[in-house]
């Protein structure tokens, strides 16, 4: 699953992109730019890939991507229409000239975008603050527009709410070639995710052999395929956790694991919680008393 380049869409009369993503979904298959990446969700069920990081989605959630690291954010198909709304800012290291983070003013901005390259995301009240300038950014004009992005950039460089996504070790390979083998390998794991999704159906759909698929899988993404599949189905266990009382077994057969001791051990392990005591966390966050 080789990320592909992707050209970001910016109109002459603009320094950077920003929009506003409404619809069924984001648009977007695995793939990596030039550019920084701020994302804001404001409604999505589904998850985001950054490098080497599944997390499932949920509104509120803010992360700032580096340049060239690979990322996707998926929504759930069964999250119906109107599904999703997000806000995206892209941006160039550049976007205000090469000399603009030479200045002294602008070494924490540096040092920022230094460490997005694990990819950032963003909590607490920094988030708050963050969330509540995007919008106004993505309605702004002239030098509005620059100035709500630089309010921005220094919030979240003076920030200690921010935490790395992807691990430290992970070197993606990237190319701007090969999106047919990408896109084919994405669509027989998201048709296949309820049911089996083994090795030689994936190495079919890349046209590789199951030995040259699995290294190029791994050198990817920093996973076997058997961790990639278990993380998008356990994502897709937190959603209908949190959002639907059905029983935790119903649950799992639903995602594709064929049996209970299965899907409590691998939801464990990446989660660090049993299905029961995520669900009974989200219901204490919520202030909602056990039954």
């Amino acid at each position: 699953m080789k990320p592909v380049f992707e050209q970001t869409p910016r109109r002459q009369w603009e320094s950077f992109h920003c929009e506003v993503v409404r619809g069924p979904g984001y648009g977007a298959t695995w793939h990596f730019h030039p550019e920084f990446q701020i994302t804001l969700v404001l409604k999505s069920t589904g998850y985001r890939l950054v490098g080497d990081n599944i997390t499932p989605l949920a509104p509120g959630d803010l992360v700032l991507v580096g340049a060239n690291l690979p990322h996707v954010w998926q929504q759930d198909p069964e999250g119906g229409r109107g599904a999703v709304h997000a806000i995206v800012v892209r941006f160039l290291e550049t976007f205000l000239g090469r000399d603009f983070l030479e200045i002294p003013e602008s070494a924490a901005v540096q040092r920022l975008l230094k460490r997005a390259a694990r990819g950032l995301r963003v909590t607490g009240r920094t988030r708050d603050a963050v969330a509540e300038r995007l919008p106004r950014l993505a309605e702004a004009n002239g030098l509005g527009r620059i100035a709500e992005l630089l309010a921005i950039l220094e919030l979240l460089a003076q920030s200690r709410e921010l935490h790395p996504i992807a691990s430290a070790g992970f070197v993606p390979s990237l190319s701007s070639g090969d999106q047919g083998r990408m896109e084919r390998v994405i669509a027989h794991i998201h048709a296949h995710l309820t049911g089996d999704v083994d090795r030689a159906g994936a190495a079919r759909a890349a046209h590789l052999s199951e030995g040259a698929f699995s290294r190029f899988f791994r050198l990817r993404t920093g996973k076997t395929l058997p961790e990639y599949v278990n993380e998008l189905r356990v994502g897709r266990a937190c959603r209908l956790l949190a959002d639907e009382p059905r029983k935790v077994t119903d649950i799992a057969l639903d995602c594709g694991f064929r049996n209970l001791a299965n899907f409590n051990r691998r939801f464990r392990e990446i989660t660090r919680l049993t299905p029961r005591e995520y669900r009974q966390q989200l219901r204490r966050s919520a202030g909602v008393q056990p039954a």
